[in-house]
């Protein structure tokens, strides 16, 4: 199947920096709900069967303009949530948020022993991450759009494909709305086909100036 992994749109935290992986989580700002209603005349055409959320509000309302123009009703699979912060979460200092991204990083370096601060280690998340792209396979669709979040998509993609570097997550951006194409099969094994770090509706949708952690390169 081939897989589109698309990122949210801007957050009010993107904006300033703050680690903010909590569940429900905030919406979008003006610019994010700009990037979410670019995304039909950009992913229109792409054969889209099937539309997933995570549990968090800004993917689902990236999702909508892109569902209504498809008429698809996106399907919510909490696993395709942000890596959590726990003991970071609404911090924004650079200790903390170079330990949230340094734990990630411990990850795609093959140790998934390695804990999050006061939440999850590296076996949790590969865990759920996988159990959601196995349900989203199981639809039988060929081909499917998954709404997730920045640092989850960078290190998940880049660890589970086959054909790329594990640490190529640290070392690519991933802006709100940039989307990472992947083809093949959990069984099979995953390629990676694209990497679009910038907003997929065009360069006018990015913000040069957000602080963004989640989406910089590590």
């Amino acid at each position: 199947m081939r897989l589109l992994l698309v990122r949210h749109g801007q957050t009010p935290a993107n904006v300033t920096g703050l680690l903010d992986a909590e569940v429900p989580g905030p919406g979008l700002t003006d610019l994010g709900q700009e990037q979410a209603e670019a995304l039909p005349a950009a992913l229109g055409d792409r054969g889209i069967e099937r539309l997933f959320t995570s549990s968090m509000v800004r993917t689902q309302i990236t999702a909508a303009p892109l569902a209504r123009a498809l008429g698809l009703e996106p399907v919510v699979l909490p696993g395709l949530r942000e890596i959590e912060a726990g003991d970071l979460q609404g911090k924004r200092d650079t200790v903390s948020v170079q330990s949230y991204l340094a734990a990630a990083y411990a990850w795609t370096a093959g140790d998934r022993d390695e804990r999050m601060p006061g939440a999850e280690d590296g076996h949790a998340f590969f865990a759920r991450y996988d159990d959601a792209v196995q349900q989203i396979e199981a639809t039988g669709a060929e081909v499917a759009a998954a709404f997730s979040h920045g640092a989850a998509i960078r290190i998940w993609a880049a660890v589970t494909a086959q054909n790329v570097p594990a640490d190529l997550g640290r070392n690519r951006h991933l802006e709100n709305t940039g989307v990472v194409e992947l083809e093949g099969s959990t069984a099979d094994g995953w390629r990676l086909v694209d990497w679009a770090g910038e907003p997929i509706g065009g360069d006018d949708l990015a913000d040069l100036g957000a602080q963004d952690p989640t989406g910089e390169r590590f």
